[in-house]
């Protein structure tokens, strides 16, 4: 018995050593798992060590499927055609069996055991794309004291991650520690063709077009490469998105193949807007390859390299063969290099563009005839390629467009407020621009001053309402007070109920007119509700040239040179309108504003006073910006709206509460309530209902990206 024990023992030993040996890669989501254990722990070291370990175990699994992809595409080489004799089942899936079984030796050879092990989970996938063993790395660098591996590690995780609140902080506590260096904020995980793309335009823009040249055939390359290596990738398993299905509902074995092969091209199709989106991005750079050629073309031109101006002109045309501005260069081209000179495009290009839009054909044929559907990731794919059917579908959803274009710019020409004594003082047209609007005689002038005494009140009670410098300017104090903070600081005592409710119904009267005004029977959803005020700092006005806040949209990030505003976080994507009711006119300045996408053209202004409602969309048709409260306070109520349920405010959902239950302990209806708090104000708008909405999703929090269920595993702030 104790031989056989020793015996054992000794296989044991002996699995353990050949499982850690040089020679097998440890499948990452176990190292993964282990360093997440180890950093809940608290044990750093070997947290540290694990999540290296497993990053580095990540990015073998990857070089190593897409070397072993590369091989075997040249070792079991599909025939060209079908075989002269024999079965044509033998001559079609002889080859894809021949390539499987190069595949299957090619990784066992380089991880060391069967590629199946290395079947992580979707969620733990999903963590190494966005990054997150980084997020745990640098707290336990931290708590090593090896701050240059810290700040690093924060820094590839906040590129990624540029939404994440908690980051940010770090990143600017890291900022201001002694012995960090600039250098120490590099991205380990950097895609190089970003760099040399970015570093190739701002030569361009700067007519420094010898160093764009360079940088831009840098980027052209390495983007092309990295093209290739996310088409390897996509060869990976069947993803099942519907993982519930029957199994007797499961296809048969050519239509199991024509799925899988079609998921594979869709996978290969999308890799072009992957590698046109810059890390912690989510939209894609457009017509990413094209625009290398476009920007090479010029620069070229510029230095006087007419030949390969020409060549990548003829390149750029194999995307827009019809581009007149670039026919026209043609003919300019061939006539200096003369007739005798064959002008053609890169082969590469040509290679590309051939095998993407066979890659289109067969994905376009795949949908008309077996269904699904096909988000096209090019801007250039040629009309004529696309199905009658899916043209038709195509021509129907623009159509649909147009009109919910025509039905929004009909909303504001019709629809009574909800409320009388309310003016319309300006519209769209003459604030020179769409969904804009300004509402007067919202709130009297009796509650213009209770609601300002409700800022005055929770000032002076302090949590967390208390006047600080604003962050958007050092010249003025900032102050911000949530419906919800108003209410608990009624239920303290520290401000009066009656002003608590009326920021409630002031609100909620706010809402109902721009719901009234923007979207008849389309229920909005308040956001978030804001009261706040903006005081001059009075010593630090001299020779002051900034704004109060920037111009900015409130659903997107507006990006001024490019004439874009792109919908992702960490903009509050959610938000569909928005509104501020004026309080105050007793300032100097902290006018809104509105503008052109250039964030420079002033297009309109509004001038705030008390009961003044100005509202509009919240989008990139809106951009906006706050003139610089030179002396004074202004308050304002700041309102965001939403169609969807799930984003709804909860904030206001318990305000409303704690104001129900107020009611309750009087034991007096709201209604009376109501009558008995107004009695002393002499507003002559009738009373506004508080029944905001009570969604029983959970909100995210703006720019999370997290679904309803939150991750387990997430890394603390330790500092």
């Amino acid at each position: 018995m104790a031989s056989l024990r020793c015996l054992f023992l000794l296989l044991l030993l002996a699995a353990c050593a050949a499982a850690t040996s040089p020679g097998r890669l440890v499948p990452y989501d176990l190292l993964y798992a282990d360093g997440v254990r180890a950093y809940f722990a608290r044990d750093w070291g070997r947290a540290a060590e694990l999540l290296q370990r497993a990053l580095h175990s990540y990015a073998g699994l990857r070089a190593a499927r897409r070397a072993c992809r590369a091989s075997c595409r040249r070792e079991a080489a599909f025939p060209g055609g079908p075989a002269a004799e024999g079965p044509w089942e033998a001559a079609l899936f002889g080859g894809v069996l021949q390539r499987a079984d190069c595949l299957q030796h090619c990784l066992e050879s380089r991880l060391g055991a069967a590629p199946s092990a290395h079947r992580a989970s979707r969620t733990i996938r999903r963590d190494f794309e966005r990054r997150e063993p980084y997020n745990y790395l640098q707290v336990a660098f931290f708590q090593l004291k090896k701050l240059d591996q810290a700040v690093s590690a924060a820094h590839t995780f906040f590129v990624a991650n540029p939404q994440h609140l908690q980051m940010r902080e770090d990143i600017e506590k890291y900022r201001r520690m002694s012995g960090v260096k600039s250098d120490n904020f590099r991205d380990l995980e950097a895609t190089p063709h970003w760099e040399a793309y970015e570093a190739g335009v701002q030569h361009y823009n700067a007519d420094e077009y010898l160093q764009a040249v360079a940088r831009l055939e840098e980027s052209l390359t390495e983007a092309l490469s990295a093209l290739e290596e996310c088409r390897a990738l996509c060869e990976g398993p069947w993803e099942d998105e519907d993982e519930e299905e029957e199994e007797d509902m499961q296809p048969g074995l050519y239509e199991a193949i024509a799925a899988h092969y079609i998921q594979v091209l869709k996978c290969r199709q999308q890799c072009v807007l992957e590698i046109a989106t810059k890390p912690g991005r989510i939209s894609a750079t457009e017509d990413f390859i094209p625009s290398h050629l476009d920007l090479l073309w010029f620069a070229y031109d510029q230095v006087g390299n007419q030949a390969l101006a020409a060549e990548c002109a003829a390149s750029y045309l194999l995307f827009y063969p019809t581009d007149e501005p670039t026919l026209e260069k043609m003919k300019q081209y061939r006539t200096e290099l003369g007739e005798d000179t064959a002008v053609t495009a890169r082969e590469s290009i040509q290679h590309y563009v051939q095998r993407s839009l066979m890659e289109k054909k067969l994905i376009y044929y795949a949908v008309e005839h077996l269904g699904g559907t096909f988000n096209d990731p090019d801007l250039w794919t040629p009309d004529e390629l696309i199905p009658e059917s899916l043209k038709e579908k195509h021509r129907e959803d623009q159509e649909k467009q147009k009109q919910e274009t025509v039905d929004m710019e009909e909303r504001e020409k019709r629809g009574p407020l909800p409320f009388e004594g309310i003016a319309v003082t300006m519209d769209s047209r003459q604030m020179n621009g769409t969904q804009r609007v300004v509402f007067d005689r919202v709130l009297t002038e009796s509650e213009c001053k209770d609601l300002l005494r409700l800022t005055k009140a929770a000032g002076e009670a302090g949590d967390g309402y208390r006047a600080r410098r604003s962050p958007h300017t050092p010249h003025e104090r900032f102050e911000g007070l949530t419906v919800l903070k108003a209410m608990q600081l009624a239920q303290t005592g520290d401000v009066d109920w009656r002003d608590a409710k009326l920021l409630l119904q002031a609100s909620e009267k706010s809402r109902r007119i721009i719901e009234a005004y923007f979207t008849p029977g389309k229920k909005l959803h308040f956001s978030f509700t804001h009261l706040v005020c903006r005081t001059a700092v009075d010593e630090k006005q001299e020779g002051r040239m900034d704004l109060s806040h920037p111009v900015h949209a409130d659903n997107c990030l507006l990006d001024p040179e490019g004439q874009e505003c792109w919908r992702e976080p960490p903009a509050y994507v959610y938000r569909d309108y928005s509104g501020i009711l004026y309080l105050n006119d007793d300032f100097q300045g902290g006018g809104l504003f509105f503008t052109e996408m250039d964030t420079v053209t002033v297009t309109a202004e509004v001038r705030p006073k008390c009961g003044r409602l100005v509202a509009f969309s919240s989008g990139k048709e809106n951009p906006h910006g706050v003139w610089a409260v030179s002396r004074g306070r202004r308050c304002a109520i700041a309102l965001w709206y939403t169609h969807s349920q799930e984003h709804a405010e909860q904030e206001r959902v318990k305000a409303e509460e704690l104001m129900e239950q107020r009611a309750v302990e009087q034991d007096q209806p709201d209604g009376e309530e109501h009558q008995a708090d107004r009695s002393s104000r002499s507003s002559s708008e009738p009373p506004v209902s508080s029944g905001g909405a009570r969604p029983t999703s959970r909100r995210h929090k703006p720019g999370s990206g997290r679904t309803q269920q939150p991750k387990e595993l997430r890394a603390r702030d330790e500092f």
